[in-house]
């Protein structure tokens, strides 16, 4: 049986490595590391690490150092190694296990984004990691030896919208996690108030439903779901936080507008460092391939109940078509049976 350590902290990471997961079976393969409980009985849940922007990470990182040390220790009497995003701590890791001279190969599966910020990765993940995984077709621009593998999200949304005739259903999905929810959902509260015959569901993901009440507030006003793409396919328009979610409503052609709120010293950061001019993953793809953006994008101030519903009445259903269409075409297959060879 082959022994693979998987170090998984994200929520999307985990919905990820889910298909890999299956693609590759549990019956020849025992995984250790840090991941969702679903998948076995991991050394740490991922959960634990979940944490936005630059300040409010930094409470996790004495957590993190000794995690790395024990998941170095699992590492020995590994046959390989998978690296899921969180360069924060996946990169920190990756080093630490090429100076302790771990013989198992490192796959790193979703590269960290180095056409946004900090390029000097770049030789840090080709120093230390064997197998560089892209799920972005422009990612070799920045990396000599990025593999393109496909994209994740075309392995989990098998559908595509067709049928634009509305029926009166609405999504609201404030992130996944707790800090940028706990921003959102008031101004998302004060959005719903201007539907008064619609449906309005709630994507909570499933590991926050225990804590419901602490972390969105009052959801008396919502219906709430914890299956993203259904959710999305099902709905006239969506209210997203900016994540992966955005990704997903543009390959369903969900029409929708892309909000954030962060704290202000992680904005003032952002803007020092950061080089792109989108925050969501649709429009910086279509900013790649020379295209106009898809969607809105209402960040900080700008992201308010009365902005969000101009976005609504303003939208272009028909550019939300043709839309999820080029990004099809783009990304072309996903990911999950190409990692599965390299785990194999």
């Amino acid at each position: 049986m082959k022994r693979i350590l998987v170090s998984c902290l994200e929520n999307s990471a985990n919905l990820h490595f889910e298909q890999i997961y299956n693609s590759l079976g549990t019956k020849n393969y025992e995984f250790v590391g840090i991941f969702d409980k679903k998948f076995g009985s991991p050394l740490y849940d991922s959960k634990e690490f979940s944490a936005m922007g630059f300040v409010e990470i930094l409470p996790l990182i004495f957590k993190a150092k000794k995690a790395m040390n024990e998941m170095l220790k699992l590492a020995r009497n590994c046959d390989k190694i998978l690296l899921i995003d969180s360069p924060a701590f996946n990169l920190p890791f990756a080093k630490k296990l090429k100076e302790n001279k771990i013989n198992a190969e490192i796959t790193y599966y979703i590269l960290p984004q180095v056409w946004a910020w900090k390029q000097g990765r770049v030789a840090k993940v080709e120093a230390y990691c064997d197998n560089l995984a892209s799920i972005l077709p422009f990612d070799s621009r920045f990396y000599s030896r990025a593999a393109y593998v496909g994209h994740p999200l075309l392995d989990e949304i098998k559908f595509q919208k067709k049928d634009y005739a509305k029926n009166g259903i609405l999504a609201f999905l404030p992130g996944s996690r707790k800090a940028e929810i706990l921003r959102l959902m008031p101004v998302f509260r004060e959005l719903a108030k201007n539907f008064k015959n619609e449906r309005k569901i709630l994507v909570v993901p499933q590991n926050l439903m225990l804590n419901l009440s602490e972390i969105y507030g009052d959801t008396s006003g919502f219906e709430i779901s914890n299956d993203t793409p259904q959710t999305l396919f099902k709905s006239d328009f969506a209210f997203i936080c900016s994540g992966t979610a955005t990704l997903e409503a543009a390959l369903i052609g969900t029409p929708f507008v892309l909000a954030y709120k962060a704290k202000s010293i992680d904005i003032f950061i952002a803007k020092m460092f950061v080089k792109i001019a989108h925050a969501g993953l649709a429009n910086i793809m279509f900013d790649f391939m020379g295209k106009e953006p898809l969607n809105v994008e209402l960040l900080q101030n700008d992201a308010n109940a009365k902005n969000l519903m101009l976005a609504y009445q303003n939208a272009d259903f028909s550019r939300f078509e043709k839309g999820a269409k080029i990004l099809r075409e783009y990304l072309k297959y996903g990911s999950a049976k190409n990692v599965a060879k390299i785990l194999s």
